[in-house]
């Protein structure tokens, strides 16, 4: 059974900076794609960053040069530096990992940025 936990939300002022991390348990094989998506109260839930196995990572157009993703070099564990954070990302952020087309979802963690 593949859990993916996230870690690292929490609330911080307009300008500061977060960390997420989501680890993958449950399996011993990569994911080809791993990545953040994020849900604001009243709208969809839309991706932020993702990165795939030998490709560079896609970003959101309103968080780059803001936000960087990165993997641990087991290949399960995936991060989200978020900098400059405006109260637009406010937001429950969600882990996803993606094999050979079948896609899992961690349970989220709330990211609350204030003026």
């Amino acid at each position: 059974q593949v859990r993916l936990v996230e870690s690292g939300g929490g609330s911080v002022q307009a300008g500061g900076s977060l960390s997420l991390s989501c680890a993958a348990s449950g399996s011993t094989f990569w994911f080809n794609i791993m990545g953040w998506h994020r849900q604001a109260p009243g709208k969809q839930r839309e991706l932020v960053a993702n990165i795939k196995i030998g490709s560079t990572p896609t970003y959101l157009d309103s968080v780059k040069g803001r936000f960087t993703i990165s993997r641990d070099i087991t290949g399960n564990k995936v991060y989200l530096q978020m900098n400059s954070l405006k109260e637009e990302d406010t937001g429950v952020y969600y882990c996803r990992a993606e094999r050979n087309g079948v896609a899992f979802w961690g349970q989220g963690t709330v990211v609350t940025v204030s003026s």
